[in-house]
């Protein structure tokens, strides 16, 4: 697409979708590394990213209880042909935690206060039930949000990761999405472990003497091979080619 001038719209969630991070990320286990690793994936590419409300502090599903929390009526419908097909009700009511859009339609968990700070008057949909730790307040200067900070002024800052060429990188590799950016004889290369395991991959001369620009793990030594560790975003950064 970069070839021919295109410009993409980037983003993991939108109000039709259950969030990005409960479909991909062992989030009780790798909540702040999968969160940070789906938004770089992103952020760092070539086009505008989207940030979703809540994404910014890794708001969760809301892992409702009873077929009565939810209210949007494409699910409700949904549950009663699964119970049609043959499914029994818990069968059922999985999927429908799985795949409602409600899971996205919750109030923005601002604090830890009843309603999770969004109103005073009842909500459409309940809040989910992590909105006491999950939260605006709690969450402005923990690691997924200084990160996304981190995301958003690297773009403002280098002519590379909003301007840049998109190529694909390590295709053989399926635990890895990974893309190269270029822009006036400079490279990114960025780096994402989808998995919640290490990944060892060989890394090429030309990034071995680059600059780890990001990373959501602390240390990060390159070499000839190196090892992701499980959810890990690394972006290395050679302008001296």
């Amino acid at each position: 697409m970069s070839e021919g001038g295109g410009w993409s719209a980037l983003f993991w969630n939108n109000h039709d979708q259950p969030r990005a991070i409960n479909r991909f990320i062992d989030v009780k286990n790798f909540r702040n590394e999968g969160a940070t690793m789906l938004a770089a994936a992103i952020h760092l590419s070539r086009g505008t990213p989207y940030i979703y409300m809540g994404e910014e502090i890794g708001m969760l599903d809301p892992d409702y209880d009873t077929m009565a929390d939810y209210v949007d009526v494409e699910c409700l419908n949904a549950y009663q042909e699964l119970l049609t097909s043959g499914k029994t009700e818990a069968e059922a009511f999985a999927i429908i935690q799985a795949k409602s859009r409600d899971n996205s339609r919750t109030p923005m968990q601002w604090d830890a206060s009843e309603n999770a700070g969004f109103s005073t008057s009842t909500p459409w949909l309940k809040v989910g039930k992590t909105y006491r730790d999950i939260n605006v307040e709690n969450e402005k200067s923990g690691p997924i949000f200084t990160f996304y900070q981190q995301l958003i002024r690297l773009r403002k800052d280098l002519p590379i990761i909003a301007e840049g060429s998109y190529q694909s990188a390590y295709q053989n590799k399926p635990y890895i999405y990974a893309f190269e950016r270029h822009f006036d004889g400079k490279q990114l290369l960025v780096l994402n472990n989808f998995f919640a395991k290490e990944v060892e991959l060989d890394l090429s001369e030309a990034y071995q003497s680059g600059q780890v620009l990001l990373s959501n793990y602390p240390e990060t030594n390159l070499s000839e091979k190196i090892t992701l560790k499980p959810y890990q975003t690394l972006a290395i950064y050679q302008e001296n080619l």
